[in-house]
């Protein structure tokens, strides 16, 4: 934790867990001596948006599986992310339902063979809807850092995008990055 807010790093977001251990963002919380939940606001298929149709690879309009959680840091929420899926993927399966999935959506997709080997990320920031300002408990004049996530496997096919908002006030991304 800085001064400005919460230091938030990806690598462990995009990692699956080992058996018995928790969510990325419960672990992260507790070593920081906080606690982090989350609430899965609903899950169920939509179809695709023209911006998540082209990030997951499918036709525009192709049923996709939405699950959107609210996350919270010592009961505040502190980032609302959509998280889709290709419902070749997903359907049938926890992701396609509002219960906590042991190890989080990364460990369950590994599971099933769907291992990260590439990400990509995007942040930008603007003004949140009305909707965000409420869920995030914002000004009329709090903007927010958008975080778009790929998770791309080893044929480079994408199977996950997560859309992230955040109070742009209380966040710093931080990337590390190997070089080859």
């Amino acid at each position: 934790m800085s001064g400005s807010g919460w230091v938030h790093s990806s690598v462990p977001y995009v990692r699956p867990r080992e058996k018995g251990e928790r969510d990325a963002w419960s672990e992260e919380t507790a070593a920081r001596g906080r606690r982090g939940a989350q609430r899965i606001v609903h899950a169920r298929e939509v179809p695709a948006s023209a911006e998540v149709a082209a990030l997951l690879g499918v036709d525009d309009g192709a049923a996709v599986v939405e699950r959107r959680r609210l996350i919270y840091l010592d009961e505040h929420a502190t980032e609302v992310t959509d998280s889709y899926y290709p419902v070749r993927i997903a359907r049938g399966t926890p992701l396609a339902g509002t219960a906590k999935i042991p190890g989080g959506a990364v460990t369950l997709l590994a599971s099933l063979g769907h291992i990260g080997q590439r990400v990509r990320e995007e942040v930008s920031a603007r003004m949140p809807t009305a909707a965000e300002r409420e869920w995030l408990d914002l000004g009329a004049g709090d903007p927010v850092l958008c975080l778009t996530r790929v998770t791309l496997d080893s044929q480079e096919r994408p199977f996950q995008v997560d859309m992230s908002v955040f109070p742009a006030a209380s966040q710093r991304l931080r990337y590390e990055l190997g070089i080859d």
